[in-house]
């Protein structure tokens, strides 16, 4: 064989070898990357189970043994994770450490000992309430336990308390960990966690699939999870009580919520005291796996950590640069049907609208808020080819108009552009004055995927300040699926979000609590991720949508309130398919209310978001 022959050889049996090891390599990635994915399609469907439990106050051995059977009953009827309420071995309202000194617990402990025999024996998982007793240090927590078929398998503590339990539990240590189960990655939160976004963003981020979540709720705790689970892409399956308390009356209304906050089943709502069940009900339903893997949990890959640093800061109890009294806000939200493209055209619905709402009522704005990119129209129905052309400086031919609607009603206008800077293109909403002086802009920092195609992102989530109104937070269209800015507003202490959007139903959807579960009923037409940034920034939330077109734009424009659950105040809802301008009004702050943002400051752990801003 000659050298040229055996270097030919050579060269091929190593360009196969190299083939075979990439193909090898290849496919090796491929199933590495899918690994999770194919995991959940072999997952198939099963049943859980809400356990509405009411245990009896300083009778711990007794509560466990009822809630045994209670457990046992919900296993016999197929279901693979029970959940039963907080505080389930012991009841809620202990005065002192020393009042529930005797009934509390280890974890492990007597409670997941027991409770493993059956998750043992019928090869399911189960997550309870219970009061921990931390035995090397003597710490007392409000927790839950979750047990599996292997045993006791790991715990929380709750993280964000109410009054109550602060009399003897301790703050949880534990962050939000999620635990590997063969039903799915399973983490919990407890009650007034919910009032929180960084609590179940955190079980999100860190990988779970369902949140289990034990409660002893009178409304605001359960009302928050259908926007929680269509935030972050999760099951939720929440177990309350339905009885009274030591005067602390319990609504029931355990529920099971999808990824996308459909109800998939409920327990009846008990709305006073005369109602009470102490009898326990268990509610059923199913949860499917390849629902794990859903758009609302992908679009956690475009969170923007580098943005949400100020979550972490407590600026408390001491803040002068807050809002010292409230403002009296009268408010338009203008909504209407898009031409687009064509600035004139929309500049006369625009003032249309407004000169026939103050015409018809005694309505006298001092705020207007108008869709995102208010004169061109939303972006999807532009062709991208053209966005250069209907873009212009901030100081242009849209800024200009608006500034002669200022002076005209002497108000101050939230309104948006494609703002043209050097060679890039923004999504950007204006806030100005009632002289026409802009206060601020903000440039989109979470853009939507057609977005992208065309705008620049923005780098910042400013608050601004206006004379009359106090401190203005802006979101724009997408934004809202991000509660990690409404939290950032919180810390600034925005008094007002405005909210510009083009919503078609792209995201989000429809509430579906309990009508009755709330004082002052949430109107029909609500969205769920809109209604719970006013709660969750205790700022008056002011939302304005187009209406119509091919794209089917739902309008909704609305105001949102920081208490209507307990009456303070009453959210309002524009139609869905009308041109109207929605005239609200409200006083900012509400510095004498039970919860508003200076008490939410002031009792949120930001030591344990740090999960939230790597």
């Amino acid at each position: 064989m000659n050298m040229i022959h055996r270097k030919s050889i050579i060269l091929s049996v190593s360009l196969i070898v190299i083939i075979a090891l990439s193909f090898f390599a290849f496919s090796f990635g491929e199933n590495t990357n899918t690994e999770a994915k194919s995991n959940t399609q072999k997952l198939k469907s099963f049943k859980v189970a809400s356990i509405e439990f009411n245990p009896k106050l300083n009778d711990r051995d007794k509560n466990i043994d009822a809630l045994y059977k209670q457990i046992e009953t919900a296993f016999k009827h197929g279901a693979k994770l029970a959940v039963a309420p907080e505080m389930s071995t012991t009841g809620y309202y202990y005065k002192n450490r020393e009042a529930i000194k005797p009934f509390v617990d280890t974890i492990p402990g007597k409670a997941t000992k027991k409770f493993a025999k059956l998750t043992r024996k019928y090869h399911a998982y189960v997550v309870f309430g219970m009061a921990e007793k931390d035995p090397k240090t003597n710490v007392y927590y409000d927790s839950s336990a979750l047990v599996g078929p292997g045993g006791y398998i790991g715990k929380y503590r709750k993280t964000e308390q109410w009054e109550t339990e602060e009399h003897w539990a301790a703050w949880g240590d534990l962050g939000v960990p999620v635990f590997k189960t063969e039903l799915g990655n399973i983490a919990i939160n407890i009650c007034m966690d919910a009032a929180y976004p960084e609590m179940a963003r955190l079980a999100a981020v860190n990988g779970a699939d369902i949140m289990a979540f034990p409660t002893n709720s009178s409304a605001q705790a359960v009302a928050a999870l259908p926007a929680r689970a269509m935030e972050n892409g999760l099951y939720i399956v929440s177990a309350n009580r339905s009885n009274t308390e030591k005067g602390f009356h319990m609504i029931g209304a355990s529920a099971v919520w999808s990824p996308t906050g459909k109800k998939l089943a409920e327990a009846k709502l008990i709305k006073t005291p005369k109602d009470d069940i102490n009898k326990p009900t268990i509610t059923y339903a199913t949860i499917d796996p390849k629902q794990y893997n859903n758009a609302n949990k992908k679009r956690l890959k475009e969170r923007r950590p580098d943005l949400y640093q100020d979550i972490m800061l407590k600026v408390g109890p001491w803040d002068y640069t807050t809002t010292s009294e409230p403002k009296s806000v009268n408010a338009l939200a203008i909504q209407y049907t898009p031409v687009p493209g064509n600035k004139k055209s929309n500049e006369d619905k625009i003032v249309n609208l407004i000169d026939s709402k103050i015409k018809n009522s005694e309505v006298r704005p001092n705020l207007i808020v108008l869709p995102e990119l208010s004169l061109t129209g939303p972006s999807e129905l532009l062709k991208l080819h053209r966005m250069s052309t209907y873009a212009e400086r901030i100081d242009g031919e849209t800024t200009k108009f608006m500034k002669t609607l200022a002076q005209k009603y002497q108000t101050a206008i939230v309104y948006g552009l494609i703002e043209k800077s050097g060679k890039n293109l923004y999504n950007t909403a204006v806030l100005m004055d009632k002289s026409g002086k802009i206060d601020g802009k903000y440039r989109q920092a979470q853009l939507s995927s057609f977005d992208k195609k065309w705008a620049k992102r923005g780098n910042s989530l400013p608050v601004f300040s206006n004379n009359e109104l106090g401190k203005v937070g802006i979101m724009i269209g997408n934004d809202v699926n991000f509660p990690e800015i409404s939290s950032v507003f919180a810390v600034q202490r925005a008094d007002i979000i405005a909210i510009p959007s083009s919503w078609y139903g792209q995201f989000g959807g429809n509430m579906e609590i309990n009508h009755e579960m709330s004082a002052n009923p949430y109107p029909s037409g609500t969205m769920p991720l809109w209604s719970e940034i006013s709660i969750d920034a205790q700022s008056y939330t002011i939302i304005s949508n187009y209406v119509g077109t091919s794209k089917g734009f739902k309008g909704r424009s609305a105001l949102y309130t920081l208490d209507p659950l307990y009456g303070l105040d009453q959210p309002i809802v524009a139609s869905s398919n009308k041109e109207e301008a929605l005239a609200v009004k409200f006083k900012t702050i509400q510095p004498n209310n039970w919860f508003n943002q200076d008490k939410l400051i002031n009792s949120r752990q930001p030591a344990y978001y740090k999960p939230l801003i790597k």
